[in-house]
Formats: C-alpha cells, structure tokens, sequence
C-alpha cells in the first residue's frame, strides 16, 4: 500500500516523500476505516484524501462548503490529468442531470459538492448509482454547532449513511476544540473512527501582539518588499489602507467579497505572482489560499474566534521559513469588537421579533409562504422598522442557519457612489454650489475609499444622518451624476429572501430555541477567548493557542512577543546610545515621537522609553504641538 502511495504521489504530484503523518491518513482510507484528521492550515490534508482516492476504485464524493475552494481544487487536479467535477449553483436541471451522468459512466475520481446541493432529490438518486469509493468531508467543523463556521446544512450529510450504508467517511479540519471533535464524530455518525491529530504548533511561526497608537505607521515599519496579507473587518478598510500603503511606497491591493469576480480575479494573481507585495482583505479571502512565500499574516482589527485568527494567520510561513503572525491593537479595539459582535447579537426575542416583521414586510399570511421568493432591500427593512442594521443582520443569519429561510445576497447590485472630482477640488466646487455640500459631506465622513473606486452604502444611511428625505437624497445624487461630478449606481434590491417553510411565527421558530440561545452563548465565549488571548502578556501566546485546542502541556515558543518581552528590556549602555542618538537627531529641529521612531534603528518601545525618561528628568521638554526638544 505504501509503495503505491509514494509512486502515486511521484506521478501525480512530482513529490519525492510525504509530510508527516500523512501516510497513516492515507491507510485508514484505504483500509476503509472511518477517520477524522486535524491538520493545522498548510498541513496537506488535500492530499490525505486525493491520493487513496487514486488508489482505490471509484469516485471519490468530496463535500466542501466553499466554491472557490472546490474550484481550485478541481482546477488543480485537471492540471494533473486527474478527472474531476465540481457542481457549484446556478445549475440547470438538465445540465446537472448531465454532469451526475458523467460520474456515473465517465471515470471520473472526484465529485465536489456543497453540503446544501446533497439535499437535491436528482442528486441523491444519481449518488446511489455511482461505485463510490468513500466520501471525503472538508472543513468539517462546519458540522458542529460549536464550530466556528457552522452551516446547518452540513448536518444533512449524514443521511448519507441510510442513502449508502457501505461508504465510509473521511472528515478533515484545520481547527478544532476537543469540543468540536466529539460534536463532528456524533453528527457524522463516524464509526470507530481513526483519529489523526497533528500537533498545531508551528515552529516557524512568531505570534506577536504588538500595541500601537497608531496602526498605519506600525504598517509602514512592518512591511517591507516580503509577500503579506493584512486582515480588515470593513470592506472600506481594505480600499483606505492599500492606498496608504501605495502612497508609502508599499505595493498593495484589496480584496473583498463585494468586489466583482474579474476584479477579485485580477487582484488576487498580481498578488499571487509577486507582481505585488500586500494583501489587505476581509475574511472574504478565505479558505483555500495556498502561496507559501507569505512572511507576515497582519491582523489590523481584532478577529471573531481563535478558530479564525489561528486559520488566517496559518497563512503565513507555508513554505517552511519562519513567518509572522501579527495582530496590531490598542485600547480603542476592545470596545469595538464587544459593540460589532457582542452587542450586535440578537437574543432568541429579537429573531423572533424579525422574522415576525419579515413576514408582514413581504405581506405573507400565517400557513402561507412556503418556498416563495422575494426582492429584499435590507436597508429599507431596517428603516421601515427602526432596527439596528447589525443586531437585524445577524437575526436574519440566524433564521438562514436553521433553514427557516434563505437570503441571498447580490453584491453586484448594490447602491454604490465614486466622487470623480479629484479631492482638492472638491471643497471649492461645494462652496459654489453649497445645495450639494450637506449631503456629500455626511457620505465622505462616513465612506473611506470613494474617490479611488465605486464604493457600496447605504441610502438610508445617508437619510437618516443628513435628516433629509429620499426624494431630496435621490434628487441631489441624481443631479450630481448628471454633471458627472460622481458615478451614482443605484438599485433598490440588493438581497433575496427564501422563505423555506411556511408561515408559522411561534410553532416555526419555538423548537429552535434551544439552538439559537446556545449558538449566541458559544459566539460570547469565543469573543471572551480572543479577548483573553490579546490581554494575556504573560503566557507564551503559543501555548496559549495550543491550550485552546486541547494540547496538554505545551512548551513556550522563545520567540513570540511574550517571550522577547523580557529580552526587550535596554541595558544602561543601550539607553545612552538611544539617548544620544535622540539628542543628534533633535538638533536639527523639534519633532514629534514617530518622527524620532522612524529615524532612529532601535525598536520603538525603547525609543518612547527613553523620550519619558528624558522628560522625566527634564532633559527633553514637549511643546504645545506635541514635539520633543531639547531644554
């Protein structure tokens, strides 16, 4: 079995030797045993699974929740002579009844699926008709209620082992809790499965928490010429901070999940290519990222989960050599990520109080509205019924994850704005024609990035802030198009919503309870874990992580920004040479602490210790304007 493996792999993959522990993987597969693996992000579980799938007869069923990821996958696969399908949506009856067809009779060796296309009565059929030889789930801790990622969807996949009794599993993730192991073995209903756990250390990775005032001007002393992403949670922010770093001659792009396909396209292979240094995304630029030459992996904001932050900065350092996982706070992040996630999610009352107003929103009567379709302007909604765009957001969420509904979202037809006269001719034109000020000016404080590119917001927004009406909003943006002053792209829909069952307010949302109320209870831990990881500077951060994924007895790293804090204290010798090397650099003029930082080649705790130190005995004295000076 072994021989085969390596000569497949040398074939296919024109590698010499498998990473460790992935042989053992590949034998529980092939000796038809149902296993779970849990590699850390770059650990090789693609080819876990792909290689037995090569050696045994039949297709091999991959169940992935991510369309970009399925179409790399199968896109990498194709290149090797390997027949492979992946079925993603907007799929013709006819044309899936043809593709299923193809795996039934054409060899094909792997059929990738989202875990919601499973449910399709034409493709259950068509599953027992293949010779299946095992069925692969990817990222299963989308399974778990408690993982990070949960699609109720994924719950449906066991129904598979009434539909093909004789199949075995194989699950596959990069992050889970002891927790979620069990939950994934129970709900996949695995039988004795093998358990393969790497260790999630990674050696050559440094995790640093680094505090600054001010997080652009750490980037710029961050990031040199080395391959990065920096990671945002506003689609705004990704826009702002690439042209920061353009403008500090710092080669970046954007990416986010509003972004149109081309451009996302274009963007993601200039990075891919080297052709550009820095990525700064939104978690949209997600699972599936494999560039192994990424140095630093930033994280501008706080994350989510651990699951997330471990996931992301994962990215980093693939290729072996060591890498940086960064995140960059300070006082101000705490309350913002309690505010977007912890204040924003909706207690059991309010789904309820949601999807009652849904229902009379789109005019739906009780017993009524099954599997009917509607138009939906989610700002609209919100306007209409005075409630909180995220709390509301979130709620709507919530129903999608228990399949009581289902909300598209099209980005392509978002209201979007770009002001097209340059920025320093735009105060001037407003003094000329002050009708236009008011309103512009509430969207340039609110908007980043909307001088560069079409940027997407919200006209209630804007309503609400400039206390105007629709009609006058309208009007003006309209009026401006015309001049050719901005580019106005208005649509009145953005989103679709699915109603799944019908219409039953407390007997459709009352057995769910018990989910919803647990779900926001597992989300508040996970907000507590980061804050807890971020404010912990006496644990290795490491062993800090490590712990959180059920590791026993982790071993501090050395290198992360907890253990360098003891070696970061200066010596005597080291603080006179800063000092005199502060009192050269001041004879030239008063300047300010990021100006002294960005001068002088010491690390910049050391810099500000010494400028207190040199104030405190009134060596250096602080103008009005914030400047150091020698007294």
């Amino acid at each position: 079995m072994q021989e085969e493996a390596l000569e497949i792999l040398k074939e296919y993959w024109g590698f010499q030797e498998f990473r460790p522990q992935q042989l053992e993987v590949i034998e529980s597969i092939y000796k038809k045993q149902d296993s779970l693996t849990l590699f850390p992000t770059g650990g090789g579980k693609s080819l876990c699974f792909q290689v037995p799938a090569m050696m045994m007869e039949g297709i091999c069923i991959v169940v992935s929740p991510l369309i970009a990821l399925m179409e790399d996958q199968v896109a990498n696969l194709q290149r090797r002579n390997i027949k492979a399908m992946a079925i993603i949506g907007g799929i013709q009856y006819s044309d899936l009844d043809r593709k299923l067809d193809n795996c039934i009779y054409g060899n094909f060796k792997f059929l990738y699926l989202s875990p919601e296309r499973l449910q399709q009565e034409l493709v259950r059929e068509r599953l027992k008709q293949m010779n299946i030889s095992f069925i692969t789930v990817d990222e299963a801790h989308c399974i778990s209620q408690w993982g990070h990622d949960f699609r109720p969807a994924y719950r449906n996949i066991s129904d598979l082992r009434k539909l093909l009794p004789e199949v075995h599993f194989a699950a596959f993730t990069a992050t889970a809790t002891s927790e979620v192991i069990r939950d994934i073995c129970v709900q996949l209903e695995l039988k004795e499965p093998v358990v393969h756990k790497k260790s999630f250390q990674r050696s050559n990775l440094y995790y640093e928490v680094i505090k600054t005032e001010d997080k652009y001007f750490r980037l710029t002393q961050l990031l040199k010429t080395d391959s990065a992403i920096i990671y945002v949670r506003s689609r705004n922010a990704t826009l702002e901070i690439s042209n920061f770093l353009n403008k500090n001659s710092i080669s970046a792009t954007a990416y986010h999940g509003g972004m149109k396909k081309e451009d996302k396209a274009r963007n993601f292979k200039a990075w891919q290519k080297n052709e550009i240094s820095v990525m700064v995304a939104t978690t949209a630029f997600g699972m599936g990222i494999d560039k192994p030459d990424v140095r630093n992996v930033i994280h501008i904001d706080l994350p989510e989960s651990i699951e997330s932050y471990f996931q992301e900065a994962g990215r980093a350092g693939r290729d072996g050599q060591p890498a940086r996982a960064i995140i960059l706070t300070n006082a101000s992040d705490i309350p913002v990520l309690k505010n977007q996630f912890l204040n924003t999610l909706p207690s059991f009352e309010d789904v309820k109080l949601v999807y009652r107003k849904l229902n009379s929103y789109f005019r739906i009567a009780f017993g009524e509205g099954e599997q009917s379709i509607h138009d939906f302007n989610f700002s609209d909604f919100c306007h209409q019924y005075q409630f909180n765009a995220n709390k509301t957001y979130n709620a709507i969420q919530l129903l999608d994850r228990c399949s009581v509904l289902r909300l598209q979202q099209n980005y392509q037809k978002k209201t979007e704005i770009q002001i097209l006269l340059p920025a320093n001719h735009l105060d001037a034109y407003l003094d000329e024609n002050p009708k236009y000020a008011h309103i512009l000016r509430v969207i340039l404080r609110n908007y980043g990035g909307i001088f560069e590119s079409l940027v997407p917001f919200s006209l209630n927004s804007v309503i609400d802030k400039s206390d105007s009406s629709e009609e006058e909003v309208l009007g003006i943006l309209e009026e401006l198009a015309a001049k050719e002053i901005i580019d106005f792209q208005f649509s009145k829909h953005d989103a679709s919503i699915n109603f799944l069952v019908p219409r039953e307010d407390e007997s459709t949302l009352n057995p769910l309870s018990g989910y919803i109320r647990e779900y926001l209870q597992t989300k508040r831990r996970k907000i507590e874990a980061v804050l807890e990881f971020v404010e912990n500077d006496s644990i290795c951060k490491q062993v800090q992580l490590l712990r959180y994924f059920g590791e026993e007895n982790p071993e501090a790293c050395g290198k992360c920004s907890v253990c360098n804090k003891d070696k970061k204290d200066i010596s005597r010798d080291d603080m006179n040479e800063i000092y005199l090397a502060i009192k050269r650099f001041l004879k030239t003029g008063p300047k300010d602490s990021r100006e002294i930082v960005s001068a002088l080649d010491y690390q910049e705790a050391s810099v500000l210790k010494v400028l207190a130190l040199l104030c405190e005995k009134e060596l250096l004295q602080r103008t009005a304007n914030n400047k150091y000076k020698i007294n």
